[in-house]
């Protein structure tokens, strides 16, 4: 079966914290912190964005999986926050990691949907011999609208995964997917910042698609959350995949350890992977793993994994997701609004 050979991570080393974006708003920074479960977030420096950050989880990605990147047929990007209008960031990409030139490569744009969908793109090729591994990576340097809900929450980080068959670090057992057209977020060509229906983006959207792709990927397996040994949703904040969890009735235990949303903010098409990432680091052969991402606009891409043996002979290759989290350097609001350009002329 089709599962992932090898995984990387790359979280920008700046921080921001909750409280320290709330004053400059009048508003009560722990207050917000609580509520939202986000306590401080990551931001790319000057000389970061989508291209530098795929790069470097990808070439941990590659090391992990201990391959030559010769033989990656396939490399997607997954962003709503790619560097160019008109130019592919997957070529950079392809390009700095060592990737052979016989190879096809796109950018993918599904809001915090797209890395996901680049796994399943490459889930299918390699199922069909059509190449031997294929490498999808979700990366964002978030927007968020200075004093708009989402500065407390947009982020920066990013995560790539190698997809084959030989020898898998964890086996995808199934994957579902959930889509409409409900417009709960967006950003047209030319604007710096998205737009949000607020409370939209709740109920009829978030809720609605995760919960779907849930009940419709458990139907498919016939399996149940009793069935899984860790949980991981799409984290806009720190309250959403929380109450989600709840609705489906997954205890918290099983949620807990993904949660990487209250360190890092949301990483928007890295979300839902760097959390999946995050428990891959810690997960005993044989844990299973239910992940349900999801993309603004709006769908869900749910998938079940079972971690195998071979992950043991990976581990110690590249840095930890918590090894990222904790290498941090704290930056003030002028320093943030600098690095995130939000100051216009």
């Amino acid at each position: 079966m089709v599962g992932i050979i090898g995984y990387g991570v790359y979280i920008p080393r700046y921080r921001i914290k909750t409280v320290d974006i709330a004053d400059v708003w009048g508003d009560d920074g722990e207050a917000v912190a609580q509520g939202l479960g986000v306590f401080e977030k990551s931001l790319p420096g000057p000389d970061e964005d989508v291209a530098t950050i795929s790069a470097e989880a990808a070439r941990n990605a590659v090391k992990y999986a201990k391959i030559d990147p010769k033989e990656i047929g396939a490399v997607y990007i997954g962003s709503e926050s790619h560097p160019y209008a008109v130019k592919p960031t997957g070529t950079i990409v392809a390009e700095a990691i060592g990737c052979s030139e016989n190879m096809t490569c796109a950018d993918f744009e599904f809001a915090c949907k797209a890395g996901t969908a680049a796994v399943q793109t490459c889930m299918g090729l390699v199922t069909s011999k059509m190449v031997k591994y294929g490498l999808a990576i979700g990366a964002d340097t978030a927007q968020g609208r200075p004093g708009d809900a989402l500065e407390y929450s947009a982020a920066a980080g990013g995560a790539a995964y190698v997809i084959g068959e030989e020898d898998p670090v964890a086996t995808i057992e199934a994957t579902s997917s959930v889509t409409t057209d409900t417009p709960d977020f967006w950003r047209r060509e030319g604007e710096d910042f998205p737009s949000h229906g607020a409370r939209f983006t709740g109920e009829p959207a978030y809720f609605r698609h995760v919960e779907q792709g849930a009940t419709n990927l458990f139907k498919k397996m016939g399996t149940s959350v009793d069935d899984y040994d860790y949980f991981v949703f799409h984290m806009p904040n720190g309250k959403f995949p929380v109450a989600m969890g709840k609705v489906l009735g997954v205890p918290k235990e099983k949620l807990e350890d993904s949660l990487v949303v209250r360190h890092i903010g949301n990483t928007y098409s890295g979300s839902s992977m760097v959390g999946l990432a995050r428990v891959l680091d810690i997960a005993k052969p044989g844990s299973r793993i239910f992940m349900v991402s999801y993309g603004s606009g709006a769908g869900s891409d749910a998938f079940s994994i079972r971690v195998e043996d071979e992950i043991q002979s990976h581990r110690g290759e590249v840095p930890t997701v918590d090894d990222y989290i904790a290498r941090k350097t704290y930056v003030s609001y002028s320093v943030y609004a600098k690095y995130r350009r939000t100051i216009k002329a």
